[in-house]
């Protein structure tokens, strides 16, 4: 039923092929609107890119689309955001195009070439706060002619709409949970907003009958096709729990549940008690991958559905769904400065994503401090064993094992470019040799096996759950009482004394300081320059 939409980064979660795949399933189901989608750059070169090439020709996937309703040409076009754009590892070859420079040409072509009255963008670049990062007001302020943004990938709940210049902007949340009606006015060559109104979409709505049996029979098909390989169904209670458990923007208990459930799940499939080395100190999660809280309700039951929707993400190296979880090895200052990423990384990108939860580790930061250099103490161990201060100065040439999902990993490379290299971090194997090739370091979930069997972190997380002891003895494992609130596991300390912000000093505090050295040095020498030509000139008029 709708007339148009786009695609977003999660449609390249599965890689270009399986975005083909569902491309070519919706097709052959009738059910594809049109897709818009001008941001695709594809290379002849690239022969992996030849199947979601024909799939855009099969399914009709054009840049934009224009229609008729109530005597006015409208024209739509797509848009894929530059933070789409760095979200969408796994879409590589593929290349997307500028996003200010696309829209102006679809711009152009529908108002010049097509005549149409309104113009609509349905962009994946999404709002911010601050407007100076908001990729859509910064869209409608430098691209003219767009009447409508249609606003997606930042989640945000916008009650009215966001005008920029003739621009409305709005964009209606995510995951369902709101409908935005938007009624414009055209007239005069002119369109104006008449009014605004988010539904929010509950259980006080009766569920439409033939929308609900289709979410049963895809329900009903998950089982059957996928989790009863696993002995699971989608519906099924494997746990309890008597609080909820949540994500936030710091230290947050479900993001300590899924950070743990990641360092538990290596270390049983792959750690040997005679080889100290081999066990996984710390594991991290970033808050842009973990999708849903886990809500107590009335009953207290968690079901698979539950924890499938708190990690529902990726796919592996093996095409199946999931992302696997890899290990590698980093130095002491890599893993601080690892943890400098929720510290610098996500206040720099403006990006709550970038927010990490961690496992096997415990940091203070001071956010007063120079970007780069915020972490002021680092403890490595565990809830149940303690915490001893780990040495994070490069003379320490202990290698640590350290655990993650690949998606995550991959951003490693990134960061280090982000940052100039001040947190250059590269992943080794357990001989100190950097590791290139990221899918060499998956974790084998059964060695008896011929190739590598992935570990998947969604069955990760379930069987973490299902490991917990039964308190109540009713036959259901109970969420531990230490995931009830934070454990202290970040801390953030802020400071502005000398020594709160100069302690153990690193490499960017230590360029900031001389910078500042030589900016008071060059100061004084103007100023004792200044003092001496004015003493001279007065001098010269004092002569007789």
């Amino acid at each position: 039923g709708y007339d148009a939409t786009t695609l977003g980064n999660h449609e390249f979660d599965l890689k270009p092929s399986g975005l083909a795949a569902m491309l070519r399933a919706a097709k052959a189901n009738n059910g594809l609107p049109q897709v818009v989608f001008p941001s695709a750059v594809f290379d002849s070169s690239k022969p992996e890119l030849k199947s979601l090439e024909d799939a855009f020709a099969e399914a009709q996937v054009s840049p934009y689309t224009v229609f008729e309703r109530g005597g006015l040409k409208i024209g739509i076009f797509g848009l894929f955001g530059k933070s789409a754009m760095e979200f969408s590892p796994f879409a590589k070859p593929l290349t997307f195009s500028d996003p200010l420079r696309t829209a102006a040409e679809m711009v152009r072509i529908l108002r010049d070439d097509k005549k149409v009255d309104l113009v609509v963008c349905l962009s994946h670049g999404g709002l911010h706060p601050d407007p100076n990062h908001s990729e859509d007001e910064i869209l409608a302020s430098r691209v003219n002619g767009i009447d409508v943004i249609i606003s997606g990938h930042s989640h945000t709940k916008l009650d009215s709409p966001i005008i920029v210049g003739d621009t409305i902007i709005v964009q209606a949340w995510c995951y369902g949970g709101q409908v935005g009606i938007l009624d414009l006015v055209v007239a005069d060559d002119k369109v104006k907003l008449k009014s605004y109104t988010p539904v929010a979409i509950d259980s006080q709505i009766q569920a439409d009958a033939e929308i609900q049996n289709m979410i049963d029979s895809f329900k009903h098909r998950l089982d059957h096709v996928f989790l009863s390989r696993f002995g699971l169904a989608y519906d099924q209670v494997i746990a309890e729990t008597r609080w909820d458990l949540r994500l936030a923007a710091e230290e947050a208990t479900l993001g300590n549940l899924v950070a743990d459930s990641i360092r538990w799940a290596v270390n049983r499939a792959d750690y040997d008690p005679a080889d100290p080395q081999s066990l996984v100190r710390v594991a991290v999660e970033s808050n842009g991958l973990i999708r849903d809280d886990l809500i107590k309700g009335a009953s207290g039951k968690i079901t698979v559905g539950d924890l499938v929707r708190s990690f529902p993400m990726g796919i592996g190296m093996d095409d199946s769904m999931g992302y696997p979880l890899i290990s590698f090895y980093l130095y002491g200052y890599e893993i601080k400065r690892a943890m400098e990423i929720l510290t610098s990384v996500r206040p720099l990108k403006h990006n709550d994503d970038y927010y990490l939860q961690v496992s096997g580790i415990k940091f203070t930061y001071n956010p007063c401090r120079m970007f780069f250099d915020r972490v002021t103490s680092v403890e490595i161990g565990s809830d149940e064993e303690g915490y001893r201060p780990l040495d994070y100065s490069k003379s320490n040439k202990e290698l640590y094992r350290v655990a993650a999902n690949i998606y995550n990993a991959t951003f490693l490379k990134m960061v280090g470019r982000f940052t100039f290299s001040f947190l250059e971090i590269i992943p080794k194997d357990r001989h100190g040799r950097p590791i290139e090739d990221l899918t060499q370091a998956l974790v084998d979930a059964d060695k008896s096996k011929p190739g590598v069997q992935e570990l998947k972190q969604w069955l990760c997380l379930i069987d973490y759950v299902r490991s917990f002891e039964d308190v109540d003895g009713n036959g259901l494992p109970d969420i531990p009482q230490k995931y009830s609130a934070p454990q202290g596991r970040i801390v953030e300390k802020p400071g502005w004394n000398p020594v709160a912000l100069l302690s153990r000093a690193e490499k960017p505090t230590l360029i900031a300081l001389a910078a500042g050295c030589v900016v008071i040095l060059l100061f004084i020498a103007a100023v004792v320059f200044i003092a001496g030509f004015v003493r001279k000139r007065r001098g010269k008029r004092t002569r007789p």
